[in-house]
């Protein structure tokens, strides 16, 4: 089944057998738990077609994740607004604490003792959220601390902090860059069971602004048959007059060896929002390892834990079932981007310009909320 007839399915068996659950948001949602999405890629790219999709702050929002950053200054230059909410969540609950005590100490006229307290007043007048962004992109020092979401994904991804105690040494810190080491494995060691990245660091959750929703992923390859080589060698480059290409042949023409599938894994599951940028986010991850390592993508799948609708998001799912989904689309990836080069080096001079979508057809934009 085609995976966007596979949401659908979700979000109707949520409406329909969803349990009542309160959240931290305090919104409510319906909650169903335990269910999995499955996507063959050679059947079209996973971008949802039953309403508009952002495509460009998905790509940015994945090549954030692979620079290891996990400040939004980059996804503000780049127009990408996806965490605003958290951040701007962050600041608002802080100054509004500044400014009970500061009312605080006023009635008992001891304001002098704020600043022993609290070293600076900051502002006593909470930014507006449009001011706030404004500000993170245009003052460093503010940007850097207010800007910060704490070590999120991109730096479980590239530089995960470990402490070890060899024999009464005293303990030092080391750092793991599981996408290099990822894609280091993929190449010497493809058939490993240990092909697998994550973002749940027990010893560093609480100093995340928010702590990974999608918390893991795990990928997998198997070799291709020499029908499929040929298979694949024919798509591209037509056929040999009845002659079947060699090995050699297909080698020299660099023809992938292998398919790669990627499976995530998450625990809290926005259905109606977060859900479709995951699978798409996911999918474009796929594509980039599976060029980075010469593979050809093949299946993606979600396994996903608590799946939900908020409460006020009903109105906008009950819209989106309705609608009979398109075809989906293609993925076209830059040929000006080395792929041979090293996961930084790559970073530097890929943007969302190199990844364009093709023959997408879709519905018009729903308004969904997002409760932070």
């Amino acid at each position: 089944m085609n995976i966007e007839n596979q949401y659908l399915d979700l979000l109707k068996d949520i409406l329909q057998n969803g349990i009542s659950k309160g959240d931290r948001t305090g919104t409510g949602t319906l909650s169903v738990f335990g269910r999995q999405i499955r996507h063959k890629m050679s059947e079209g790219f996973p971008l949802l077609t039953t309403k508009k999709m952002a495509w460009k702050q998905i790509v940015t929002e994945l090549i954030w994740f692979l620079r290891g950053d996990t400040n939004i200054k980059f996804l503000l230059d780049n127009d990408c607004h996806i965490w605003d909410g958290d951040c701007y969540k962050k600041y608002s609950d802080y100054t509004n604490k500044i400014i009970e005590a500061y009312e605080e100490l006023s009635i008992i006229g001891s304001q002098s003792e704020f600043d022993k307290i609290f070293k600076t007043k900051d502002s006593l007048e909470i930014l507006s959220k449009s001011e706030f962004i404004d500000k993170i992109k245009n003052d460093e020092q503010f940007g850097s601390k207010w800007g910060e979401l704490g070590p999120i994904y991109g730096k479980q991804w590239r530089n995960w902090e470990w402490n070890t105690w060899p024999n009464f040494v005293p303990a030092y810190t080391q750092n793991t860059d599981q996408i290099t080491n990822l894609i280091d494995d993929l190449k010497t060691n493809p058939d490993s069971r240990r092909l697998l990245v994550s973002a749940w660091n027990v010893g560093e959750i609480e100093n995340m602004t928010l702590p990974p929703c999608h918390y893991g992923f795990q990928v997998y390859t198997r070799e291709l048959s020499k029908n499929e080589r040929t298979q694949y060698y024919e798509n591209k480059f037509g056929k040999l007059h009845f002659i079947p290409p060699s090995d050699v042949l297909l080698d020299e023409m660099n023809v992938p060896k292998r398919t790669i599938s990627l499976m995530w894994s998450q625990r809290s599951c926005d259905v109606p929002l977060g859900i479709p940028f995951n699978i798409a986010s996911y999918g474009l991850l796929l594509e980039v390892l599976a060029k980075m390592v010469n593979m050809i993508p093949e299946e993606l799948i979600g396994n996903l834990g608590d799946c939900h609708i908020y409460q006020n998001q009903v109105d906008g799912i009950t819209e989106q079932i309705t609608r009979v989904p398109y075809p989906s689309p293609k993925l076209h990836i830059s040929s000006s981007i080395d792929f041979e080069k090293s996961i930084d080096e790559l970073l530097k001079e890929i943007n969302p310009q190199k990844f364009e979508i093709m023959d997408y057809n879709y519905h018009p934009t729903i308004k969904i909320p997002l409760s932070n």
